[in-house]
């Protein structure tokens, strides 16, 4: 895989143009993944590797997107410590037994085996058959303060009120369960490394909820703690959190290969701000790809115009793609990339 564009451009080597993929490729924005949501759940679609695989490759087959990322979610963490998951219609996911107390932290065993994950590394193994080397895989894990958010709060939130209540009135719970998160997450990913995948993402999707003494204290503390465990000879690891326009000096510091910049940045200074050794992925909104062809053009190519020549940059949105983006625009903007020279 040394010589796959994706690959080389995270290890911030040089290449002849960037490599694109987009967060959330694998969604309801594709009329594939909604028809295959008709029959099934979501947790059934992500617990069954064949369904999985499929759903894995269509933005693949369809798109020729430069990588891959594995169908899963970021909160089978959160299940491996007793988490009781579900995925409700209009709420998305739901725990039944929301952490609240030291007490119910302590309750918590990381597990000594990752059996019960089998269904991901089998859907690994599919997978990579499936792109028979033509193709990176992205394996991923949720970071831990992200993931303990939707076990405190026990659903989505709009403000993390409880679970910023409890880093103010319980730090030493948070903790707790923060490193026990942490040392599933890091278990976890060097299983998906020995399963094939090959990159990892750390997807810290509420850091932004953070000041910045509390985003170094109750995320970057744990998320270079995993890096620091991962076996990643080979495997480039991207680091991204919604707020790395601002915490992108601190994420450096976990020495990550990647960092995945948000809209709010101007991707060019965060790059010349960091070491050479670290890439940068990223950042148009999504939002572009609700427009004309001659908006998507002029937001795409000012990008890349930007970054021309620029060792260790891979094209991405800052967020997920939405579900109702029309397809057409998705392919159109990637075939843009696609297209341009260095």
């Amino acid at each position: 895989m040394n010589d796959q564009l994706f690959i080389k451009s995270a290890f911030s080597q040089k290449v002849e143009r960037p490599p694109v993929w987009m967060m959330r490729q694998a969604g309801r924005f594709m009329k594939e993944y909604r028809a295959i949501r008709e029959n099934y759940s979501f947790l059934e679609m992500m617990k069954n590797p064949e369904i999985a695989t499929d759903v894995t490759m269509l933005p693949v087959d369809l798109l020729g997107i430069d990588a891959a990322i594995m169908f899963c979610d970021i909160l089978v963490t959160a299940e491996a410590l007793g988490g009781q998951l579900s995925f409700v219609k209009g709420k998305g996911p739901v725990f039944a037994n929301p952490v609240r107390s030291k007490s119910d932290v302590e309750k918590m065993v990381i597990p000594e085996t990752y059996e019960e994950f089998g269904y991901v590394f089998e859907m690994i193994k599919n997978v990579k058959e499936r792109l028979n080397g033509k193709t990176p895989l992205i394996g991923f894990a949720g970071s831990p303060f992200t993931v303990m958010s939707y076990l405190v709060e026990g659903q989505s939130s709009k403000d993390l009120k409880l679970t910023k209540l409890m880093i103010n009135t319980e730090p030493e719970t948070a903790k707790l369960l923060l490193s026990k998160l942490a040392t599933v997450t890091a278990n976890y990913l060097n299983a998906q490394i020995e399963a094939g995948v090959d990159a990892l993402q750390i997807f810290d999707s509420w850091a932004n909820t953070l000041s910045w003494e509390d985003y170094q204290e109750f995320s970057h503390f744990y998320i270079a703690e995993i890096i620091s465990k991962l076996n990643r000879k080979d495997i480039p690891i991207i680091s991204f959190c919604k707020g790395s326009s601002v915490f992108h000096p601190i994420m450096a510091e976990a020495k990550p290969d990647v960092i995945s910049v948000d809209w709010n940045a101007d991707l060019l200074r965060v790059k010349q701000s960091l070491p050479n050794e670290i890439a940068v992925q990223g950042n148009l909104d999504p939002f572009v790809l609700y427009g004309s062809r001659e908006i998507i053009r002029k937001k795409v190519m000012r990008i890349l115009e930007k970054m021309r020549n620029e060792n260790g940059f891979i094209f991405n949105l800052g967020h997920g793609i939405m579900p109702d983006i029309p397809f057409d625009n998705v392919k159109y903007a990637i075939e843009l990339i696609q297209e341009f020279r260095n």
